[in-house]
C-alpha cells in the first residue's frame, strides 16, 4: 500500500537525481579512460585532456580551501596519487550532484512560475 506522496516524491527531484547520477557515470568513464589510454599512449592530447578533467575538482577543492593541505599531503607522502584521484573523483561527484539539485531547482521554479502566470491569465497551464 504506498502512502501519500511527498515532496521528497516528486517526478522532478527523481530526475534530477538521474541525471546526476547519469552526469557523474559518464564523467568517470571519461576520466577512467583517459588515464589508462594516458599509461599506455601518453599522447600530448591525452595529457591536456587529463588536466582539463583535473580543472573541475582541482579549482573547487581551492575553492573551499582544500587543495592546499591535499597538496600538502600529497608532496610529503601522506597521500598516493591513487588517494588524490579517489579525492578529486568523489569531489567531482559531489560538484555534478550540487550543480545538478541547483539547476532542477531553478528549472522548476521557473516551471512553477510560468503555471501559475498561465493559470492566472487563462486557466491554462503548460
Amino acid at each position: 500500500m504506498r502512502h501519500s506522496s511527498s515532496r521528497t516524491d516528486s517526478p522532478l527531484l527523481r530526475i534530477m537525481w538521474g541525471n546526476a547520477f547519469l552526469l557523474s557515470l559518464i564523467y568517470l568513464f571519461l576520466g577512467l579512460g583517459v588515464e589508462i589510454a594516458l599509461r599506455y599512449f601518453p599522447f600530448p592530447f591525452l595529457q591536456r585532456l587529463s588536466l582539463s578533467l583535473d580543472s573541475l575538482p582541482a579549482r573547487a577543492l581551492e575553492l573551499t580551501g582544500a587543495m592546499a593541505p591535499l597538496r600538502a599531503a600529497y608532496f610529503s607522502g601522506r597521500i598516493s596519487e591513487a588517494g588524490v584521484r579517489v579525492v578529486f573523483g568523489i569531489t567531482t561527484m559531489v560538484v555534478i550532484f550540487l550543480l545538478a539539485m541547483v539547476v532542477g531547482t531553478l528549472m522548476g521554479g521557473v516551471r512553477t512560475l510560468l503555471a501559475r502566470r498561465a493559470y492566472r491569465q487563462g486557466g491554462r497551464g503548460p
